[in-house]
């Protein structure tokens, strides 16, 4: 029975602590400062148990003493705080050192998008006179040759030999050698007029220097006719035309007379290769 006594005086305690530690100072009384929170404890209130001759003499003494304020609990310790070290880095900077190599140069960046287009600027002062030009060249080439002598074939390949002359325009056709050498590279017309043998074959070929352009071609027949062939060539500096009779393989010929020309040959440059 005193145990419970003495249990409900202890949780009595505890429920007046709050109120006791906020109400106001009693009038007379010095307001006291809080304590800090570090310094702050708990107590409790607790009452000795009393016996049963305690309380027949509390009775007729009086009211019983106050109960005793006990500490339940120790402060809470925090170490104090230490002031972190401040460098001053002014005074570590040391003096500015050389300038160093200039580097590598890097890689080139995209090409960027074109801006537009400026204001015209203002007109420019008038130049001096050029020197004259030279006079208005004309490009030229022609040439048409006969021949009045007959050709037989045999084991080799023969080029016709032109003897008679009508037209050389700056005697770009070389009557020797029987070859028309390009001067003026364009385009030129070449055509070639024979006549051939009865009861032979006539086989001839147009030929771009080693090359056979064209060919004309007969075959044997009883009478002797005319035959012609023509073509259009682009001729480059230097390039040669000329008439080749075909080798001996079968019998080939061409007719002509001291009397009368039966063979032709002729060209002409058609456009030059510099003009638009």
């Amino acid at each position: 029975m005193e145990g419970l006594r003495a249990a409900r005086a202890l949780l009595l305690c505890c429920l007046l602590l709050p109120h006791a530690a906020g109400s106001p100072p009693s009038p007379g009384e010095a307001p006291v400062a809080a304590a800090p929170r570090a310094a702050r404890t708990h107590h409790v209130l607790l009452s000795a148990p009393r016996g049963r001759g305690q309380q027949e003499r509390g009775a007729a003494d009086g009211p019983s003493p106050s109960p005793q304020c006990v500490r339940c609990c120790e402060p809470r310790y925090e170490p104090p705080r230490q002031p972190l070290p401040h460098i001053n880095v002014t005074i570590l900077k040391g003096e500015k050192g050389d300038r160093g190599e200039r580097g590598l140069q890097g890689k080139f960046g995209r090409t960027g998008v074109a801006g537009s287009r400026g204001h015209p600027g203002p007109k420019g002062q008038k130049g001096s006179t050029g020197a004259p030009g030279e006079h208005c060249k004309s490009h030229y080439a022609a040439f048409s040759v006969g021949r009045r002598k007959p050709l037989h074939s045999n084991d080799y390949y023969q080029t016709l030999i032109f003897d008679t002359e009508f037209v050389n325009l700056y005697g770009h056709f070389n009557m020797f050698t029987g070859k028309f050498y390009c001067y003026v590279p364009g385009i030129y017309y070449f055509s070639l007029h024979v006549h051939t043998w009865n009861q032979k074959e006539t086989y001839l070929h147009i030929m771009r220097n080693a090359a056979e352009a064209v060919i004309l071609y007969a075959q044997v027949g009883e009478r002797s006719v005319m035959q012609s062939q023509s073509v259009l060539l682009e001729l480059h500096e230097r390039d040669e035309v000329w008439v080749r009779l075909y080798k001996g393989e079968r019998e080939n010929a061409v007719f002509s007379d001291e009397y009368d020309t039966y063979v032709t040959f002729s060209g002409h440059l058609v456009k030059y290769s510099g003009d638009p």
